[in-house]
């Protein structure tokens, strides 16, 4: 029986049996006779009724079936009807949030136009959707297709509503976990199954939308067939009613010529690392040079170059990498670096406006509260949770600054503080179901809404002098309104089903979910963010957009980082020791012809643009002359300051012009992007011509030094270089600059030169 003999005899026989929209009435004799024929050739339909008169087929439900086929045919994307307006006077709900609404505006709105019950194929919705009335997003499908049969019986039953009466869906699988294609050109086809609430399962591959992450590696079109294109590692998605589900695509690239090198392996991170090199059949760089890894670790541990003494102490030692990590772990100045990243996380601004909360000695309060925890060492989870349930002056009781800094403005904004909590902590964006279901993500209205209700009842009131504003969660309010129908959604976690029992202040249980170890969200967040400052990539990237179609590019990866974290104790210190004292950690940014063209799987370090902050204190350290920061005393190194305003603390704000040039969070938003390291022509000019560096040339007169207390200029040149570089200068550089020097071997101009060219270098500005 061939798919098209089969609906037009469905189409016949549901003209006779739902006639002028009744579900019960004698076919015409000749309908009959039809009937009778077609079954003699060996098609048959659902049920005949006990007394041959009438006939009972399965009526597609709306929200299962009609639904989906909107959805399957782009009807409910934001570039169609499901645009905030609509499209041409016809809007659907986005990806379908919204089904009663939905139905009223297909059905009600328009009565007997898109669609006609009486006369099923007269309906604009069949129309417009085959092509044969003019239609802005064109034919869709033909009349004999699956989506037009369940569009026409569903408009031939009457077109009834089932809201109370449908299974939701609540999960949705795959056939496949992976994809490993050996050649380009490989095929191979992904099905998807969706269960659901009632625990019955369908096959839904022809309903679902598939997308891939990266063309270039593997493509799948709308039957689910994945084709290999390039070498390389990728996902393909599958999305079906609210959920979107992917499975990884490896593309092995040409096993000739490869030779898996075995190199060893200092820890588990080396581990799965290379495991997933070994598949991708990339082979690793080898490591570092010592030089580089002094200025590599140094960079990134204490937030500034070595100092001369540090060199030498540790290219005349013994070059000990994991004791000089565990030194550097141990120093203050890897506590104030990690200050710096939380206090740009959340958005600390001193300001002189106290309606807003955030005076100045508010941000300090907060500030030194946070240095204090990283420089004891307490758990993050313990630091976070203290964070979360903290009420009080916002003058005294640092952490409860978290309600007055993440969202600078007068009054406490619920919405507002939610979406930047889950990004910066949980590394998820559940804004995006503020007015539809996410359309990349699990998310919907209904968990975003639950969760903004965690924070409905935070306040402000003034405290005992101008400055002051005490911090408190108001019992009396009640949980927030789904935009959709108002219902009230009592606070519930993320991921939850019912909401959370509390003593009226939900908080508590906000942060016992939160930072619980069995929080994978958590946990994967907060070590993914580490590792990306290592790195200088995240295994998830962007780090604040974790979501199931931005999956990371190494799960094992992931997943035993997470887990080391949670075993540790959430000690920040033991995740970062384990990868600062990894092979990959310490790898050579020189590609082989094998993995220059990775850019994901860290085969090789990449080169990272030095933050603002560090890019500033290494020119003191180098230097030895520390910037003048406004408003914060003399000494105070770049890490340790925050931008101070005269008035309103809304942002942006960068603090001093250097900030804003080198790209330093300007504290507008939480988003990790608000940190930029991407070099500028801007920040070329300002270390050539600016005072950053012109100024500091003869600081403290310490060339001037220098050259008094050498007697040869290479001896000069070569500790301008490992002020600067953190290396020894080659033969043909030292030959080359001593040329330059020429007959003024104690003239300090002829050395301020060179030190000006040494900062200008490409080679000063990135870690490598």
């Amino acid at each position: 029986m061939t798919f098209a003999l089969d609906f037009m005899f469905r189409k016949l026989l549901l003209k006779a049996v739902f006639a002028n929209g009744v579900a019960s009435i004698t076919p015409h004799r000749r309908t009959l006779s039809l009937i009778l024929a077609i079954l003699v050739v060996g098609i048959s339909f659902t049920t005949v009724a006990a007394n041959d008169n009438v006939a009972e087929i399965d009526v597609p439900s709306f929200r299962r079936d009609v639904m989906p086929v909107f959805f399957r045919a782009g009807c409910n994307a934001g570039s169609c009807h499901g645009a905030a307006s609509g499209k041409d006077g016809f809007m659907l709900s986005l990806f379908g949030y919204d089904p009663k609404g939905d139905y009223h505006r297909t059905v009600n709105e328009m009565v007997g136009r898109r669609v006609n019950t009486a006369v099923p194929e007269q309906s604009l919705l069949l129309l417009k959707s085959t092509g044969k009335v003019a239609h802005t997003g064109g034919k869709l499908f033909d009349e004999s297709s699956e989506y037009y049969e369940t569009l026409y019986r569903w408009i031939a039953a009457g077109a009834p509503d089932d809201s109370d009466s449908v299974p939701d869906t609540v999960e949705v699988i795959l056939s496949k976990k992976r994809f490993l294609f050996e050649k380009k050109g490989a095929k191979d086809r992904l099905r998807v199954g969706a269960i659901a609430s009632d625990g019955s399962k369908r096959l839904v591959t022809s309903l679902a939308r598939f997308h891939s992450n990266n063309e270039s590696v593997a493509t799948i079109d709308d039957n689910g067939i994945v084709t290999a294109v390039g070498p390389g590692d990728t996902y393909v998605f599958a999305r079906y009613n609210r959920f979107t589900v992917g499975v990884e695509v490896i593309v092995l690239p040409p096993a000739e010529g490869f030779d898996w090198p075995n190199p060893p392996a200092t820890n588990y991170i080396d581990q799965l690392v290379y495991d997933r090199l070994q598949k991708l059949r990339i082979t690793p760089s080898g490591l570092c040079d010592d030089e580089t890894f002094l200025r590599r670790v140094t960079l990134d541990l204490a937030g500034r170059t070595p100092t001369v003494d540090e060199y030498r102490e540790f290219m005349d030692g013994d070059r000990d990498r994991a004791a000089k990590i565990d030194e550097l772990l141990a120093n203050d100045e890897f506590a104030d670096l990690w200050t710096a990243l939380w206090a740009e996380q959340l958005r600390i601004i001193g300001g002189n406006y106290a309606p807003a909360a955030t005076h100045v000695k508010a941000a300090m309060s907060f500030y030194e509260w946070i240095r204090k925890q990283m420089r004891s060492g307490r758990p993050l989870n313990e630091f976070v949770e203290e964070m979360v349930v903290a009420s009080g002056s916002n003058l005294t009781n640092g952490p409860a600054n978290l309600y007055t800094m993440m969202v600078h403005a007068p009054r406490f904004e619920p919405k507002v503080f939610a979406a930047d909590f889950s990004q910066v902590f949980l590394g998820v964006q559940i804004q995006c179901a503020e007015c539809h279901n996410h359309p990349f993500d699990r998310w919907t209205q209904d968990d975003y809404y639950s969760f903004v209700s965690f924070f409905a009842g935070m306040k402000r009131k003034p405290g005992v002098e101008p400055r002051e504003r005490r911090i408190f969660y108001d019992t009396s309010t009640p949980p927030m309104k789904h935009v959709v129908d108002k219902r009230p959604m009592p606070p519930r976690v993320l991921g939850g089903v019912e909401p959370v029992a509390s003593d009226g202040d939900p908080r508590k249980e906000l942060a016992e979910w939160l930072t619980s170890p069995d929080n994978e969200m958590f946990s994967r967040n907060i070590a993914n963010r580490i590792w990306a400052q290592l790195l200088g990539k995240g295994i998830v990237e962007p780090v604040d957009d974790i979501r199931v179609s931005n999956p990371p590019v190494n799960g094992p990866l992931l997943d035993a980082i997470s887990d080391r974290l949670v075993d540790s104790g959430f000690d920040l210190r033991t995740l970062v020791r384990d990868i600062c004292n990894s092979r990959v950690y310490q790898l050579s940014v020189q590609p082989n012809a094998s993995n220059k063209g990775d850019t994901r799987q860290f085969s090789h370090a990449y080169l990272r643009h030095l933050r603002a902050d560090v890019l500033l204190d290494s020119v003191a350290t180098a230097t030895g002359m520390q910037a003048s920061l406004p408003k914060f005393a003399a000494g105070t190194r770049a890490i340790n300051y925050f931008p101070i305003s005269g008035g309103d603390t809304g942002g942006p704000n960068y603090g001093t012009p250097f900030f804003k040039t080198f790209g330093r969070s300007s504290r507008a938003t939480i988003c990790a992007c608000e940190t930029d390291t991407q070099p500028t022509l801007s920040q070329a000019l300002h270390l050539a011509v600016g005072e950053t560096i012109q100024k500091r040339l003869w600081a403290n007169g310490e060339i001037r030094k220098l050259v008094a207390s050498k007697e040869q200029p290479e001896q000069v040149i070569e500790e301008l270089f490992v002020r600067t570089l953190s290396r020894q200068p080659t033969e043909e550089e030292i030959k080359d600059l001593v040329a330059v020097v020429g007959d003024s071997t104690k003239d300090p101009k002829a050395y301020e030169d060179i030190f000006w060219g040494l900062f200008n270098s490409t080679e000063f500005s990135f870690n490598h």
